[in-house]
């Protein structure tokens, strides 16, 4: 199938789309789990110098998206975020954020995704993130 399922598969699937664009690494895939990584860069953040609200919500949202394509049901056409919600711990200028998302839900109509964001360097929980994405079937 042409459905991504590693690491270096998801790279080239995000290439030249928003994923790319701001430099999310996949790290690792596995059943029901994706790391990666995002580089702190100036392009990134807000005019007051720290990492922007939606580049932390953009990598946690690709990671939880990709762990739901790697994880829809057979027969399911794709899915969609239909709600996300994060809250934000702390920030960073410079160095790494990495994540990891993990399945918390998956079903034939739905699914649940939690992803922790972390500040590579100092450890620090960066942000707390959930989506739920509905799964779609062919018409």
């Amino acid at each position: 199938s042409n459905t991504p399922n590693d690491k270096d598969d998801f790279n080239r699937f995000g290439a030249g789309f928003l994923p790319g664009l701001i430099g999310i690494n996949i790290a690792a895939v596995g059943d029901d789990w994706v790391e990666g990584e995002m580089p702190v860069r100036r392009d990134l953040m807000a005019p007051h110098g720290f990492l922007h609200a939606a580049s932390v919500i953009a990598l946690a949202d690709t990671l939880c998206g990709y762990g739901c394509v790697r994880a829809l049901p057979d027969g399911a056409a794709g899915f969609t975020t239909v709600e996300l919600k994060s809250n934000f711990l702390g920030t960073a200028r410079e160095g790494t954020v990495i994540a990891r998302a993990e399945a918390k839900h998956k079903g034939r109509t739905t699914q649940l995704w939690d992803a922790e964001v972390k500040h590579r360097e100092t450890g620090k929980v960066i942000a707390v993130f959930r989506c739920t994405q509905m799964v779609l079937w062919p018409r």
